[in-house]
């Protein structure tokens, strides 16, 4: 691997869609071109809000061996891995955490490959390009959030590893339909989804589920309100543009899923979903009307029967949120890996993440025991 060219790209326009894309298998549609592309492409990531493309790539000759989407950040915006704590403690010694370097998708919490690469050497090579090129430009960090359990391995002992809990839903395998789903649920469980279901089927509301290439302008204006809404709501400021949904509908027309609820001829509400090999990927939501059910209609049990109708085997509607247990949604963990250039900083972390792991694995084992699957379903699921 000697003839490798470690090459650092602002723009992942730089780099032929179809070189990236033979980096991985293409059943995460959030490490695509298009998708990373467009983020940039489409005026998503603001240098003022800490995101600046700093793609890390290894050439040989002209053809792309790996590659990480990879950024500079000078806050923690947006990363859905918090780290707050950690910066704070570089200020109270005077030293500064930012800027730092990050491979990740921004604004999306999913679990995905982050270290694209033709083989295992190649990865290899890749972190150890991370490393020399955080050393090099003299940032405090480098960090991979996210990434799969296969890339697990490809980390050294100088790569901390912290871990957190999302909610997922997973069918067995022998789930056909709805009713297999809440069969599986012991009796209190399937009688509250049942009624939160009819109550939103009594107020009226129709639902409809659109993919890219089947939405018209009215059903993608409708979406970006709700999506508007929904981060005004929460005081936060919104990332995504109107050009990006226009630009994800087009790119990515079979992917894009969204479901809408009708009421009265008007579009109330809806879920904006990304579909991968053999996962659901729920990741914004929002509402005109707020009625008995309608959220947990919309984000949940909409995408559910998807799933079970296309065959997908996983859905993943987002982090955080308890409340999704008593739906069918059970806590996993998902990974990431943080290299400390400064030893003084790094011990004292590692012990840190240690303790933090502790902590989360035994809220996990809390919350399983909180599952609403009946007992020999639960394990499956």
């Amino acid at each position: 691997m000697s003839a490798l060219q470690v090459r650092l790209h602002q723009r992942l326009a730089e780099i032929p869609a179809a070189q990236w894309d033979a980096l991985h298998d293409g059943g995460n549609p959030f490490v695509g071109h298009a998708f990373l592309s467009g983020l940039e492409e489409t005026g998503c990531l603001r240098e003022r809000w800490g995101w600046r493309p700093c793609h890390l790539a290894l050439w040989q000759g002209d053809r792309l061996r790996a590659a990480a989407p990879g950024y500079l950040k000078d806050n923690s915006h947006g990363e859905f891995v918090f780290d707050h704590a950690w910066a704070q403690a570089y200020a109270h010694h005077g030293r500064d955490y930012y800027p730092k370097w990050l491979a990740a998708v921004p604004y999306t919490p999913v679990t995905g490959p982050r270290l694209l690469a033709a083989d295992a050497e190649a990865r290899a090579a890749l972190l150890r390009a991370i490393v020399a090129h955080a050393g090099e430009a003299g940032l405090s960090s480098a960090h991979v959030n996210f990434h799969t359990a296969e890339e697990d391995a490809a980390f050294g002992d100088d790569w901390l590893p912290r871990i957190d809990l999302q909610y997922h839903w997973r069918n067995p395998g022998h789930w056909r339909g709805f009713d297999d789903y809440l069969a599986a649920m012991d009796h209190k469980h399937r009688k509250n989804i049942r009624q939160e279901r009819s109550r939103v089927a009594r107020a009226g509301v129709a639902f409809r589920i659109v993919h890219g290439d089947e939405a018209g302008e009215a059903d993608l204006d409708a979406m970006y309100g709700f999506y508007l809404q929904t981060f005004a709501e929460y005081g936060n400021s919104p990332a995504l543009t109107p050009a990006f949904l226009r630009h994800l509908a087009t790119a990515l027309a079979r992917r894009l899923v969204l479901v809408l609820a009708d009421l009265g001829g008007e579009t109330i509400a809806g879920a904006l979903c990304l579909r991968g090999g053999d996962t659901l990927y729920g990741r914004y939501w929002g509402a005109t009307r707020l009625l008995p059910g309608l959220h947990f209609e919309t984000c949940y049990y909409q995408g559910i029967d998807y799933c079970l109708r296309e065959g997908l085997h996983v859905f993943e509607p987002g982090a955080q949120g308890e409340h999704k247990i008593a739906r069918g949604f059970l806590p996993v963990q998902v990974h990431s890996r943080h290299w400390i250039a400064d030893p003084a900083f790094a011990e004292p972390l590692r012990r840190w993440c240690l303790e933090e792991a502790r902590v989360v694995r035994r809220h996990q084992a809390t919350l399983a025991t909180h599952s609403p699957f009946k007992a020999v379903a639960g394990a499956q699921a």
